[in-house]
């Protein structure tokens, strides 16, 4: 019987970061999209660093709890409300797209960077490892890792598919995207049949950010 003090406990040092991963990713392309051209993030009302403008109650609540306790998946494991892009605004659409895509990544490995900076000045403050500050910074480096490298698998919905998808002859490309509503199963299949695929390049990013900043 699964140890549901505990689980309680891993979901308290992983709300914070895994809400910070999944809403500054949208909000970081929503601000992206905004500066290529696309008004409607602005007229939406979802321009903005707010968390909370970007969170889903199913999505972002329920289901990343559901999915660690009940199917008891490493993390907790969801996404925030997608952002809808009216790409006719691009100007250059190739190239806009693609700048698009790197967006996610990109804010997913900023993240990473912050918790690792506040990893190590807690620990200046004289915080150890089993303070839960440390445990909840310790699991935004990881979780900022982990989302990263699952956002760059070339799995449409995905920012890696997206990338794929871009230099896809157009017939391949249109194929490709019609496994877009079963991304989210394909990544649950992955962590449960293949979980090396995203936990070993995570573990090396984490390491790696972590020895940057000197944690």
């Amino acid at each position: 019987m699964p140890d549901y003090s505990m689980k309680l406990y891993e979901v308290s040092i992983m709300a914070l970061p895994f809400l910070l991963a999944v809403t500054m990713r949208e909000a970081l392309r929503g601000y992206v999209a905004h500066k290529l051209g696309d008004p409607t993030i602005e007229k939406s009302g979802r321009l903005s660093a707010n968390p909370l403008v970007h969170a889903d109650p199913i999505w972002t609540g329920v289901v990343p709890v559901v999915a660690f306790v009940i199917l008891n998946l490493p993390i907790l494991l969801g996404q925030a409300k997608p952002l809808a892009i009216d790409a006719r605004y691009f100007k250059k659409m190739r190239r806009d797209l693609l700048l698009l895509a790197v967006s996610g990544p990109a804010s997913l490995l900023l993240l990473a960077i912050f918790w690792a900076y506040i990893t190590r000045f807690a620990g200046n403050f004289g915080f150890t490892q089993a303070d839960w500050v440390i445990q909840t910074s310790l699991s935004g480096i990881f979780l900022s890792s982990i989302f990263f490298v699952i956002g760059m698998l070339p799995i449409p919905p995905l920012d890696g598919g997206k990338i794929l998808e871009l230099f896809l002859p157009p017939e391949a490309s249109s194929a490709f995207r019609t496994i877009e509503p079963f991304g989210f199963f394909i990544i649950i299949g992955i962590f449960i049949l293949l979980p090396s695929i995203i936990v070993a390049p995570s573990e090396f990013l984490f390491r790696l950010i972590a020895t940057m900043v000197g944690v």
